[in-house]
């Protein structure tokens, strides 16, 4: 459940702004691009994030004046304005001094104000961030042409969803994720909005501000950021006296792919150690789906029409997975991996979508086991999933497999099952019993 949103103002300017937690160190976030406070709780993995943050601070977070649920008519805002921002939402939070986080485009934000009021700042950490993002005769940034270009086509495609092969990698193949972003950015901000922040992103320069930080700092950044190369937290980190980099590995410039590292890294840094987070086991039914024949299908029907079938098999398997009382853990590309807390769901689950596919003119592969999972944030591991990826590639074209576990467990269920025999698991020890849902 998000927490409750609040409001204070900065001038003549409402802004929105949530406290999360009451650990003995006050975090202030200052967030990228857009944002909007209560719709980010509907994506588990910003939640969770913000959840670990709590778990050692008291987690002030905001949004930007023109975003989210502060004012949109805010027009084009001076650093010293934003600044006073932040100011006023730790006023209003009843927070003296803070830790300052700044993430992305609010990392230059949050390294002017630690620098201008190292009264009110305990710490400053930067994620995934710039001093400056256009190009300029002693910067090697973006060239001011195709900033203006990418203005263009950002609100050309507003609300579409980011561009995901470039800003998390890792989720590219998910339109389930890609969907999520596109109502953000509907939610968090408007077509002219964007248009005056990224024009003034654009203006954006703090690097002679760098050298006169004096609290501590962290600079954190992927390795293969496709957005903000490494090579510019780095250069932050050089200007700021004392700075330490920290570069993590993953590509995603969103707060996607491994998230502990980044919050263990904050986490000691504020506090001097750092959690061991518990793996979370649960028992689950996991199922993964495949398209039979996807490749010579893609080929058949082109990019433009594969892709809008690839989107209409995405929300088919989230509408009727949530009809089962399951949940889409993500899109594989041509499949989906899913898990329910039945067996027998489960099995209906995937009969059910076969059926809606072959209405596509596609056939379907799927393979079942129910055992113990591990929760990753928003993902899951474990020998449980790899068997039933394994029983999944022993399918053929519509039938649905499954392990000797799920079919005991169903018993009573109704479920007619058909013995296939012993196989020989890739990777998992011993012979499994298959059936296949008759």
């Amino acid at each position: 459940m998000a927490p409750k949103t609040k409001y204070t103002h900065s001038g003549d300017v409402s802004l929105a702004y949530q406290v999360v937690g009451d650990g003995p160190i006050d975090l202030v976030c200052v967030p990228g691009f857009i944002s909007h406070l209560e719709f980010c709780w509907t994506n588990p993995v910003l939640a969770r994030m913000a959840e670990r943050l709590a778990s050692f601070s008291r987690l002030i977070q905001f949004d930007k004046r023109g975003t989210g649920m502060s004012d949109r008519d805010a027009g084009i805002a001076t650093m010293e304005e934003r600044m006073d921002d932040i100011g006023a939402v730790m006023d209003a939070a009843g927070s003296e001094r803070a830790a300052i986080y700044g993430v992305s485009e609010g990392g230059p934000l949050a390294a002017l104000f630690a620098a201008t009021h190292p009264d009110r700042t305990t710490a400053l950490i930067l994620y995934g961030t710039f001093p400056r993002i256009v190009a300029a005769p002693d910067w090697p940034g973006i060239p001011q042409e195709l900033w203006d270009q990418g203005i263009e086509d950002s609100v050309a495609h507003f609300g579409e969803g980011l561009d995901l092969e470039t800003w998390a990698p890792t989720t590219a193949g998910d339109a389930s994720v890609r969907e999520w972003w596109g109502t953000l950015e509907r939610m968090g901000s408007s077509p002219r909005a964007v248009r005056t922040l990224t024009t003034m992103n654009g203006q954006i320069d703090v690097r002679a501000a760098l050298p006169t930080i004096q609290v501590p700092t962290l600079v954190l950044h992927r390795g293969g950021d496709r957005v903000v190369p490494s090579a510019v937290g780095q250069y932050m980190a050089s200007q700021i006296p004392n700075a330490k980099f920290v570069e993590l590995e993953g590509e995603d410039h969103l707060p996607y792919g491994d998230q502990e590292p980044l919050i263990g890294e904050i986490e000691e840094f504020l506090t001097g150690t750092r959690q061991v987070a518990p793996i979370e086991r649960i028992l689950a039914t996991v199922v993964f789906t495949d398209i039979v024949g996807s490749t010579d299908a893609a080929a058949r029907r082109g990019d433009s029409e594969w892709h809008r079938v690839l989107d209409r098999h995405d929300a088919a398997a989230r509408r009727v997975a949530a009809q089962y009382a399951g949940r889409v853990i993500k899109s594989t590309g041509d499949g989906v991996l899913a898990t329910f807390d039945g067996p027998a769901r489960a099995a209906r689950f995937a009969a059910d979508l076969g059926r809606q596919l072959a209405d596509l003119g596609l056939q379907q592969r799927a393979g079942i086991h129910t055992g113990e999972v591990e929760i990753r944030g928003d993902d899951i591991g474990g020998i449980a999933v790899h068997i039933a990826a394994r029983i999944s590639a022993l399918a053929g074209a519509g039938e649905i497999l499954t392990s000797r576990t799920l079919k005991d467990l169903t018993a009573g269920s109704g479920l007619v099952f058909e013995d296939r025999g012993l196989h020989a698991l890739k990777g998992v020890p011993d012979e499994w019993q298959v059936y296949a849902v008759a």
